[in-house]
């Protein structure tokens, strides 16, 4: 397996991803003008060229015969060229001695707090593909290509997770909430959105304090919740210490986990190490390797042993990342000692 960057060739494959990724999925419309806008300005942004406020780095997992089975992605500084909205979770206190009355409110405000933090976004792979180390390597391989070029990216990092709906693509969340202003369905919704057609979202979004108390007992369910299918990508960023501060997708009410750069484990505990290539033995644990690249980053997840300032690994390995013994690479362990091995991530 192989992660790298995006590039305009991989149009066809990220929109058969994308067709299948279904509703939720808001950076990954199944658009074609809009996915090869974005492939444009992904490649220039691997390129360097690009300043934070419109910087997209989208990467693709390869299989082993080199085709294109996953994405994952993050905007270096969302929010700096259209508004970032979201719903922070705080509460309102009504109280009357004389009633002898006390209440606490849950209520919803609409906020753009999140406005020039990193956002992790257009991760999906299908769930034939989810065995073994790909989810995490997906998910994961972003937090080293952060941890190598942190100074293009916010001191905060933020996800949106994918949030409740069924089968039929149906938000409780929005039905009761969002349904009401923009009298559309949160396909819909979604879609616009995800091809840049964010203008709506001001025009119409109300921006007064919503109680919770005044949605249906399905939507006060799904806020700060995530879809079935995300459980496992939240157990994964949860591994690597992003956390649920209260805030909330405006559209669906998923969760929003996030967490300073720097305190990110895969980031903190990342190391700089000379490739050897050699026999990693039986003292060998499954790491995240990065090649250093930009345009041509290549990261990939392979047994290794750290020796004395050098990371071991068998030639296969070094072939992968198109590298020679006494490279300088930036590795980390794929998962921290107190982590379980769960789920493949999914979608988010």
């Amino acid at each position: 397996m192989l992660v790298r960057a995006a590039c305009t060739a991989d149009l066809a494959s990220l929109m058969e991803l994308a067709s299948n990724a279904g509703s939720g999925l808001t950076t990954l419309p199944a658009s074609e003008e809009s996915l090869g806008r974005r492939l444009k300005n992904v490649q220039a942004s691997f390129l360097g060229g690009v300043n934070a406020a419109d910087a997209d780095y989208l990467f693709v997992l390869e299989n082993e015969a080199g085709e294109v089975i996953g994405t994952s992605g993050m905007l270096a500084a969302a929010g700096l060229r259209e508004p970032w909205y979201s719903y922070r979770m705080g509460l309102t206190v009504t109280a009357s001695r004389e009633l002898q009355v006390y209440r606490q409110q849950p209520t919803l405000f609409l906020v753009n707090d999140l406005t020039g933090a990193t956002a992790l976004c257009s991760l999906y792979l299908p769930a034939r593909h989810r065995q073994g180390v790909a989810g995490r390597l997906l998910s994961k391989a972003r937090f080293l290509f952060m941890a190598e070029f942190a100074d293009d990216f916010s001191a905060r990092v933020i996800v949106e997770m994918r949030g409740r709906s069924d089968a039929d693509g149906r938000s409780p969340f929005w039905d009761s909430l969002g349904q009401h202003f923009f009298h559309m369905d949160f396909a819909r919704a979604d879609y616009l959105t995800g091809i840049g057609s964010k203008a709506f979202i001001a025009e119409m979004m109300p921006k007064f304090p919503l109680y919770a108390c005044f949605l249906s007992q399905a939507a006060r369910d799904a806020i700060g919740q995530v879809h079935p299918d995300s459980e496992p990508g939240l157990a994964v960023i949860k591994e690597e210490g992003l956390s649920y501060q209260g805030y909330i997708d405006i559209f669906d009410g998923g969760a929003t986990l996030e967490a300073p750069l720097q305190q990110i484990r895969a980031v903190r505990q990342s190391q700089l190490l000379l490739l050897s290539i050699g026999t990693p033995g039986d003292e060998a644990h499954p790491f995240m390797i990065h090649n250093r690249g930009r345009l041509n980053c290549r990261i990939t997840c392979a047994p290794a042993r750290v020796a004395t300032g050098t990371l071991v690994v068998a030639k296969q390995t070094a072939d992968r990342l198109g590298l020679r013994a006494g490279t300088l690479v930036r590795a980390v362990s794929l998962v921290g000692p107190e982590a379980e091995l769960l789920a493949e991530p999914g979608l988010f």
